[in-house]
This record gives C-alpha cells, sequence and structure tokens, in this order.
C-alpha cells in the first residue's frame, strides 16, 4: 500500500468530534466572495462533435457561445451552461472544471482578495492552475473574447486540485470585460428527450485534508443538510450544493463509514467513493482527487421514466454503478443516509466518454422525501 493512501485513509479516520473556528466562523463584513450558485459544468472530452450530438440530442441545449474548440450548452434560460472542451492529446476525458457566478464581480479585486487568503498567481504560462493557485486568462477574439483584449477569464484550483472559474453572475462565456456579451443562441438541431433548467450539485473526491477549509474560507459555505456524517455545503441561497468525499474536510461527529451499496448518499454513487476517504466498500484504493460527478436539474422528475427515455436513446440500464460509457442506473439512498423510507431514487447516466451525470428534480437539496427535496434547516453549530 502506497503511503499516500496511508496518509489520506489516516486523516479521513481522524474522529470528526468538532469544527475548527476557522470553518465556523465568518467574518462581520461577510464571506470573501458572494456567490448565487453554480455556474457552468465544464467537459473534457475525446471528441467534441459527438459529445455534442450526445447532449443536444438527450437535451435540445442550444449553443450558448463558442470559445474556439469549446462549446458552451446552455442550461435552462441561461446564461449557466455545459461546457464541452476538447482533450488534449494524452489527457483524459474528465468534468474538468466548476463555476461561481460572483456578484459585484471583479478579476482585479479577485485576485487581490485570493492572494489575502494564501492563493498565489499562476505563471502567466501555465495552462492551468496548480493547487492553490488562480490563473489569469486573456481570451482571444477567435476564442470568443474581444479584440480589444478586455475578455480575461479566471481559474482557481484548490488544495486538491479540482479547478474552478470565478466571474461575475451575468457570465455566459461570451465577450467584453464581464464575458456576459454572448450573440443570439443557436437552437439545437435535435429537440431532445429531456428538458433540463438547472445545475444542482458537484462531488468532489478530495485529496488534501484542508480543501473543504478553503471553500469556506472564501465563500462561507454552510451546510444545508447531511447525507449521514457527510454534509452537503450549501452554495448560495438556493439548492445548489457541493459534497465533498475522500477525507478532504471534516465530517459530523462519529464519521460516514462505508454502507451498502443501497445505502450509499447521493454525493457519491454506489460503490464508487464514500466519506470515510476509502475507494470502494472493503477498504479499496482511495480515489484520485478530481470531479466524481455532475448533477444537472429539470422539473417533474420521475426515475422510471427518465430511464425509459435513456434506454430509449440507446443508454444500456444496469444495476449499481458503472464507469463503462453509456450507461444508466438508479441508486436508492436509505434512511441512514437521510434518504426516505424505502429510498430516495438517485439517477445516474454516463456520457460517450464514460462521465458520470446525476439528474434530479430542480427541488433537489441532497435531502430527503421522494424528490430530496426535505432539508429542514440545521440547529446553529
Amino acid at each position: 500500500m502506497s503511503a499516500s493512501i496511508d496518509r489520506r485513509r489516516f486523516l479521513a479516520a481522524l474522529p470528526a468530534l468538532a469544527m475548527s473556528p476557522r470553518m465556523l466562523a465568518q467574518s462581520p463584513a461577510g464571506p470573501a466572495f458572494r456567490v448565487n450558485g453554480l455556474s457552468q459544468i465544464t467537459l473534457t472530452v475525446s471528441d467534441v462533435a459527438r459529445s455534442l450530438d450526445f447532449y443536444q440530442g438527450l437535451f435540445g441545449m442550444p449553443v450558448q457561445a463558442r470559445q474556439g474548440s469549446t462549446v458552451l450548452l446552455r442550461i435552462g434560460n441561461g446564461p449557466r451552461f455545459l461546457a464541452l472542451r476538447q482533450a488534449a492529446g494524452g489527457e483524459r476525458p474528465s468534468i474538468s472544471a466548476l463555476g461561481f457566478g460572483v456578484q459585484g464581480f471583479s478579476i482585479d479585486r479577485a485576485m487581490q482578495t485570493l492572494a489575502a487568503h494564501g492563493i498565489t498567481a499562476a505563471p502567466s504560462t501555465a495552462e492551468r492552475p496548480g493547487p492553490k493557485q488562480a490563473l489569469v486568462r486573456t481570451r482571444r477574439q477567435s476564442e470568443g473574447g474581444s479584440a480589444d483584449g478586455s475578455t480575461r477569464d479566471l481559474f482557481v484550483a484548490d488544495p486538491s486540485g479540482v479547478v474552478f472559474q470565478l466571474h461575475d453572475v451575468s457570465y455566459c462565456g461570451g465577450s467584453g470585460a464581464l464575458g456576459n456579451a454572448c450573440p443570439a443562441s443557436q437552437p439545437s438541431p435535435k429537440p431532445g428527450l429531456i428538458a433540463v433548467k438547472d445545475t444542482s450539485h458537484f462531488t468532489i473526491a478530495a485529496s488534501d485534508p484542508t480543501t473543504v477549509d478553503m471553500y469556506l474560507d472564501l465563500f462561507g459555505f454552510k451546510p444545508m443538510v447531511y447525507q449521514a456524517a457527510t454534509p452537503a455545503w450549501q452554495v448560495g441561497s438556493g439548492v445548489h450544493f457541493l459534497m465533498f468525499i475522500g477525507g478532504g474536510g471534516p465530517q459530523r461527529a462519529g464519521g460516514a463509514g462505508t454502507v451498502p451499496a443501497a445505502g450509499r448518499a447521493g454525493g457519491a454513487p454506489a460503490g464508487r467513493g464514500a466519506a470515510d476517504g476509502r475507494g470502494a466498500a472493503g477498504g479499496g484504493p482511495a480515489r484520485a482527487a478530481g470531479i466524481d460527478h455532475a448533477c444537472i436539474a429539470m422539473d417533474n422528475f420521475d426515475p422510471a421514466v427518465i430511464t425509459k427515455l435513456l434506454v430509449s436513446y440507446g443508454l444500456k440500464q444496469q444495476e449499481g454503478q458503472g464507469r463503462s460509457p453509456l450507461v444508466t442506473y438508479i441508486s436508492l439512498r436509505m434512511p441512514n443516509r437521510g434518504g426516505a423510507e424505502g429510498g430516495t431514487p438517485e439517477l445516474y447516466f454516463t456520457d460517450p466518454d464514460g462521465l458520470a451525470i446525476q439528474l434530479q428534480d430542480v427541488k433537489y437539496c441532497g435531502g430527503g422525501g421522494f424528490l430530496g427535496e426535505l432539508c429542514p434547516p440545521l440547529p446553529p453549530a
């Protein structure tokens, strides 16, 4: 067993008797960044044309903007989007970035704030920021930016190396100083089978034990609900959230432990990681840091109906989780993980690259009830 895995398991096994004062405290002025929710999902794919055909055929999503070869598909009424980015030679497909819409956003002010919180500037020649680094990239006209060079994008990597973008709440991936000037969207050539309305959540496999600290330090996130000992950290004032697996931060006293496949958290599909830092039941290898899966929300979620639609689209229905491309499955989150009696159904599918996407109702908050919509107010810390 490698030393890195030993260290992760040791950190994840430490009793979480209390959250640190740093995590619970918030300055009188509020968090460093005020966000209104999760603004984007970026997929790095092996074939943009193939993925574009897949997602437009499934969801009927119009093209909101283009950044060179990267295609931004509008989610709901926008400006939130699903981005399809072409993988470079030798680069593996992944859910490669998430985004936060920031109120009153300014890149220069954001860089100053990040520096004050211990995040350093990445070299200007870097392709992506390293852990606890921020990278400002000027987007040229050929990449959908402005001709005068005023379009700049800010990317930050957390301590585990997971990348997120910070931008104005009006950002659509277009030109202008705020990236909010987008031409009229291009309708999908296909009507789609499922109408998606919003982003929902991300589950992040964290390797560094200070990962959650950084998010709470910058954004002041608070738990919206717990799935056993694992918190769903509320993003904005709605039902968007982040969940962390793999020992990247604190949990409620008692620990989470591994549980049978039918009882896993909505934040961790069956057999694909749990909050105790182990990658599989029985102590399998820890997952590499990264975004495990993203979730998109829709109206009138009915898992049986959605499964039939996915199967009609060519996906294979299976029992339990899977990383192979073009499969779909349902995981039942049981009461021991905050689910409903009989289980809260949580539906997943994989795309042509095997990237896992969860589909839930727009009311889904990771809580109880059939739709996972019951997230009662938590008592004061």
